[in-house]
């Protein structure tokens, strides 16, 4: 009898957690995985999609390009999950699991910032990119601002990259120069975790005479007049609104009670949830690293790694470690890169590697790679 394995979302952490599970125990194995969409795309596409870069038929990966032995791909809309008999319901059916696995990351509730849906735009979804990369060529003078409205969100270097490609973009177009670019962060530092990066941030901002607003969010948008207001009364008026909408895990994951305090609490060695054979990983736990790819991906080995030893009776003793890498983009065909810890030692820490076109080699073999691996 097979092991029954439903994964549920196909992001970087779905997909790296069942190409492991393919490549070690494929034939041992009855993987489903199950996603919504029809195809995937790296998170950090859509500063590409936004400006012009690529095409968005470019930059999405089609699942039927799935083809891993003991896996099978389902684009099906999940309706139900029940933790405690690990069944879930879908559109198209009931699948129940001897092991299950959450991996279906964070939504976007555009609502709760009040004018953002009305006078703003967010470019954390695929369509939002979309939607401002039509946009943004209409804009030739006035105030764009990009900003925060909720903690916690994906990809915490996303909202700097974004004003320093909007500077660039700006700059080609030659109307940078009638235009004002303001980026609002919750942070004292664009990324705490790496004064490096930050230091290098800063400066990239000052050169470019991006007017950088630290230690506040957007709290809400009056889309009669175009005005931003931050938490602490600040009013900004804009021509353009770029905004980071709070994050939530999805209604399915909240309606199933696993969430305590908005997400999924998980074992921060093994990824295992309170409830038995059941893991969660990537954005929608709140195990303490930053909502990001890698991160994800760094759990989903972790979890592999757990059911492998569980199934053969076996010990793992390598630990979830917190671990990761954010490629940073400057603009001019420049990439950085921190590499953060999160566990190891009493606060998180990072490395800066300065922004060269070597390392936008490495961000594009980071890309080609997985392409490769997980379709």
């Amino acid at each position: 009898m097979k092991l029954r394995i439903v994964v549920l979302g196909a992001g970087f952490g779905g997909l790296e957690l069942s190409t492991i599970l393919s490549e070690r125990i494929g034939d041992r194995i009855d993987l489903t995985l199950i996603d919504k969409n029809d195809s995937f795309y790296f998170g950090f596409s859509k500063l590409d999609l936004m400006f012009g870069r690529k095409p968005a038929e470019a930059l999405k990966i089609s699942y039927t390009n799935i083809v891993k032995t003991g896996v099978k791909f389902r684009q099906e809309t999940i309706t139900a999950i029940d933790p405690l008999t690990r069944r879930v319901t879908t559109q198209n059916g009931i699948y129940d699991a001897d092991i299950l696995v959450v991996a279906l990351g964070a939504d976007y509730n555009i609502d709760a910032t009040p004018g953002l849906a009305e006078a703003g735009h967010e470019f954390y979804s695929f369509s939002g990119a979309e939607r401002i990369g039509e946009i943004l060529p209409f804009f030739k003078k006035g105030h764009a601002i990009i900003g925060v409205t909720a903690t916690p969100f994906k990809c915490p270097p996303a909202p700097s990259e974004a004003a320093l490609l909007l500077h660039e973009y700006l700059t080609r177009r030659g109307v940078r120069s009638q235009c004002k670019i303001s980026l609002v962060l919750p942070f004292t530092l664009p990324i705490p975790p790496s004064l490096g990066t930050s230091k290098a941030l800063l400066k990239a901002f000052a050169e470019r005479d991006i007017n950088y607003i630290p230690e506040n969010m957007v709290a809400s948008i009056d889309p009669d007049h175009k005005v931003a207001i931050l938490d602490d009364g600040t009013e900004l008026p804009f021509d353009v609104f770029l905004g980071i909408p709070e994050h939530c895990v999805p209604k399915v994951v909240s309606e199933s009670g696993m969430t305590v305090n908005d997400w999924i609490p998980v074992d921060k060695k093994s990824l295992k949830t309170r409830y038995s054979n059941v893991y969660a990983i990537g954005d929608v736990t709140s195990v303490g690293v930053p909502k990001a790819g890698m991160f994800a991906e760094g759990a989903a080995r972790v979890a592999a790694e757990t059911i492998i030893a569980e199934l053969d009776e076996s010990e793992y003793s390598l630990p979830y470690d917190g671990k990761g890498t954010c490629y940073v983009e400057f603009g001019q065909d420049k990439v950085g890169r921190a590499d953060v810890d999160f566990f190891s030692g009493p606060y998180a820490t990072g490395v800066f590697f300065e922004a060269s076109e070597a390392i936008s080699a490495e961000k594009e073999h980071f890309e080609s790679y997985r392409r490769k691996r997980w379709f």
